[in-house]
């Protein structure tokens, strides 16, 4: 499956963005997606995840309750809506997809065979 993820920017602390990954290639119902980033420095971390059907969502301790991934299976798209950003929110982000149908989301980047090419997000003090 291709990733293209896109929706990044420059945004000022407390404002919102929302990324896309479109995917194209195989039958999308059938895997699970997550996003991750990655500072300057630092590892690639998990952010959110969700699974094949929507059922089942998981997310960092450090966005919880700002960050929302949800996903349209008929546009093939996985949405990453990102609210009251803060500056250590600053990464590129990449969506990833896993081929399954569990219930379970998974938060292991060694878990995710698919990835896209990762977009931009900058959050300004």
């Amino acid at each position: 499956v291709q990733l293209q993820a896109s929706g990044g920017g420059l945004v000022q602390a407390g404002g919102s963005l929302r990324l896309s990954c479109a995917a194209s290639g195989r039958t999308f119902s059938n895997y699970a997606l997550g996003w991750f980033r990655q500072a300057p420095g630092k590892e690639r971390e998990f952010v959110a995840g969700i699974n094949s059907s929507a059922g089942s969502t998981l997310y960092a301790d450090s966005v919880k309750g700002r960050f929302t991934i949800s996903r349209d299976n008929a546009k093939n798209t996985v949405y990453l809506q990102m609210n009251t950003l803060k500056p250590e929110d600053t990464a590129v982000y990449y969506c990833a997809a896993r081929h399954s149908r569990a219930m379970m989301v998974l938060g292991s980047t060694r878990m995710y065979s698919y990835w896209g090419q990762g977009t931009q997000v900058t959050v300004s003090s």
